[in-house]
């Protein structure tokens, strides 16, 4: 999946959980069903904390992979589409 044709884009990469998945949710609020979005992220909670609250809420994940392949610790790039 080419994450540059997802329709929205959100970089939380300077915020902190639980403030990581409200602004994640208020996008995908926004969203119409099937629309994908590219959601930056960072942080060991973040990584964990906003997958799981985005499945629980019935999305699908699409990927996370790191925007750099050679800085699998820094930031990721998550597409999810709006289920």
């Amino acid at each position: 999946m080419n994450y540059k044709t997802a329709q929205h884009y959100l970089d939380i990469t300077d915020k902190i959980c639980p403030m990581t998945f409200v602004h994640t949710k208020l996008l995908i609020e926004k969203m119409l069903l099937g629309e994908r979005a590219v959601v930056q992220l960072q942080g060991a909670e973040p990584l964990l904390n906003v997958p799981r609250a985005i499945r629980d809420h019935g999305h699908k994940i699409i990927s996370l992979t790191p925007v750099d392949d050679d800085d699998p610790n820094g930031p990721q790039l998550l597409v999810i589409e709006k289920s």
